[in-house]
């Protein structure tokens, strides 16, 4: 869902948004604090038809044809009744996932919170690592060296898999609670599909960078993902505000000073390097990926 202007009155609003939607692109108005109306559109391939459509409308708003309240009335009550039925015939992701925030509780972030709990009930709260030996990037027990023989053999997963590993409660409550967040707000403003590839390629890359420059052979969380995600919205927010991702100034601030005390050592053994190139990589991959839309 993407903002593509805005509009000064309600009754302007609601003549256009009628008539994107008889034309087939999906809507959503929003009252603003300055009085205007903003027109948000729902798939990111009309992008360009409704900004046209727009600026066109902005230029002669009592033109007839844009007069389409009745048809679009007629065509809400008969998607409205298809919906009544389809949610008669199945539950709907909504009740499966009840919003905790604004956002909603994305499926993606469920399941990446479900996995990580349940790693850490199996591994009996972090102090049995033998347990879960398979999800660490490397067989410590046999391997000292940094090399990755169990990756180069096959177990591709390695590379992804210690994120679900924690060693204390602390650890995993906030790393869940920050997952939830950014990762539900990633999910309802962009897509599911968008939160589970930058998951996957910041696991890779902040978990590959604290074994390799680290030099770390034990070591796990969420926490280099969270970073990334910070990153990605931080930079997104900034550069991209239509995209409607948003993080406030404090919390960016508080994230980057845990991030230096972190390199203190006054917090124990921390995955510092996973944290840093988590959040490089995030932050990279937000502020290009907002070039497209500037």
């Amino acid at each position: 869902m993407r903002l593509i202007g805005h509009l000064a009155s309600e009754s302007t609003a609601r003549v256009f948004g009628d008539f994107l939607y008889v034309q087939g692109i999906e809507n959503k108005l929003e009252d603003q604090s300055d009085g205007h109306w903003a027109v948000w559109v729902s798939d990111e391939d009309k992008i360009g038809d409704a900004v046209k459509l727009l600026e066109s409308f902005r230029a002669n708003p009592t033109d007839p044809k844009y007069h389409t309240g009745k048809g679009a009335s007629v065509l809400r009550a008969e998607e409205e009744k298809n919906q009544e039925a389809y949610r008669k015939r199945m539950r709907t992701r909504r009740h499966l996932f009840r919003p905790l925030n604004a956002y909603g509780f994305g499926p993606v972030t469920f399941v990446l919170i479900v996995a990580s709990v349940a790693v850490f009930f199996l591994s009996r709260f972090g102090t049995d690592q033998e347990r879960i030996l398979s999800l660490f990037i490397t067989d410590f027990s046999m391997n000292r060296s940094l090399t990755l023989p169990e990756v180069m053999h096959g177990q591709i997963w390695r590379v992804i898999t210690p994120i679900f590993i924690h060693f204390n409660a602390l650890h995993i409550l906030f790393n869940m609670l920050w997952l939830r967040d950014m990762g539900s707000m990633i999910e309802g403003r962009q897509s599911s599909l968008q939160l589970a590839l930058l998951v996957l390629v910041i696991a890779a890359g902040s978990n590959l960078a604290q074994f390799f420059i680290g030099h770390s052979l034990v070591f796990g969380g969420m926490s280099g993902v969270v970073y990334g995600l910070l990153g990605y919205v931080w930079m997104r927010g900034r550069f991209d505000p239509a995209s409607g991702l948003f993080l406030h100034q404090s919390t960016v601030i508080m994230m980057l000073v845990w991030l230096v005390l972190c390199y203190t050592n006054v917090m124990g053994p921390v995955a510092n390097t996973a944290h840093l190139v988590g959040l490089l990589m995030g932050a990279a991959w937000g502020y290009l990926s907002s070039l497209r839309y500037r």
